[in-house]
């Protein structure tokens, strides 16, 4: 298998948020939007870059913790936390797609792999309200034959339950199929199905190097997936 390239698959799956779409400013505009009408301080957009990777209710719960001073587990049982939502729900959708901007290459990538019969995939932790509207804020709906988003299945990454609709969908074994993300939820989900996962350096990690956590590749740039 030639490991330089994506085309030597016959399924390419992706993350959204850090891979194929840099969202962070809009997620935290929302997140400081929902703490400024609950009286809250705000907090800085690379904190909530370190949030990314759980979903928009943990981005949100972790953020009521971090500036309530208190812990998760403690935000999860609050009454407030629902009110919470609702909140932020009104405020990310107003926001989705506005300051967020795709990746240099992503369409080009995604084109490219498309043209020679590669099944391409989203797995995300994003509610599908919210991949709805972002997918379609920057044409990328098109480009993706199968969108399974945080709350399509039971269980979200990293279960890899995802990644198992993805490949039973278009009936491909796992030594055939990669899945492209940012973070270690990324590889752990790609490990927990047995499909190769090749790494984007320059997303949301949790503050940490993607390097890390052992991903088969590290990419530099989205480019590199098909060698433009």
């Amino acid at each position: 298998m030639n490991k330089t390239s994506a085309h030597a698959f016959d399924l390419v799956m992706f993350d959204l948020d850090g891979t194929l779409v840099a969202t962070a400013a809009e997620l935290a505009g929302a997140l400081n939007d929902t703490l400024t009408g609950l009286n809250l301080p705000v907090v800085e957009q690379l904190r909530v870059e370190g949030w990314v990777g759980h979903g928009t209710r943990e981005l949100l719960v972790r953020a009521l913790a971090w500036v309530g001073k208190t812990s998760t587990d403690a935000v999860r049982a609050s009454s407030t936390l629902i009110a919470a939502l609702v909140e932020f729900d009104l405020h990310y959708r107003n926001r989705c797609g506005s300051s967020s901007r795709p990746y240099p290459q992503v369409h080009e990538v995604l084109q490219d792999l498309r043209q020679h019969a590669i099944k391409l995939a989203l797995v995300t932790n994003k509610d599908a309200r919210y991949t709805r509207l972002l997918l379609n804020a920057h044409q990328l709906t098109g480009l993706l034959d199968l969108v399974v988003s945080g709350d399509t299945l039971p269980t979200r990454k990293p279960d890899p339950g995802g990644i198992f609709h993805c490949l039973a969908q278009f009936g491909v074994l796992p030594e055939r199929a990669l899945f492209v993300g940012d973070s270690s939820v990324d590889v752990a989900t790609a490990r927990n199905a047995g499909v190769r996962i090749w790494a984007m350096s320059y997303g949301y990690n949790m503050g940490q190097p993607i390097a890390d956590s052992k991903p088969d590749r590290v990419l530099q740039a989205f480019g590199e997936l098909t060698g433009h």
